[in-house]
């Protein structure tokens, strides 16, 4: 079973992860949480394909919302009843 990050990790990941992310990360509602803007519905779908196989690869799916050309991302790990490393690694790829 995948542990939830203590509250100094979730600092400490959350800053890491905002060096490379412009600071667009945050913590909502117990979830790691960031809104995507994109040129287009296309551009945002297509974002959100990739995102579907790297999830389906690692075995950890996001809750996301679509809207034209924003995408609404929420992570966080159900068996861990909370934000746990594999939000942070699917958060990293999503950034990328």
């Amino acid at each position: 079973m995948t542990e939830a990050c203590s509250p100094s990790e979730l600092d400490s990941s959350l800053a890491e992860l905002n060096k490379h992310s412009n600071g667009a990360w945050c913590i909502k509602d117990g979830k790691l949480h960031r809104e995507f803007s994109f040129p287009d519905f296309v551009a945002a779908f297509a974002f959100m394909a990739k995102v579907a196989l790297l999830a389906e690869r690692a075995n950890h799916h996001p809750e996301w919302f679509n809207v034209y050309n924003k995408v609404v991302v929420d992570l966080t790990t159900h068996d861990a009843d909370g934000i746990s490393s594999k939000d942070f690694d699917l958060a990293r790829e999503m950034s990328e």
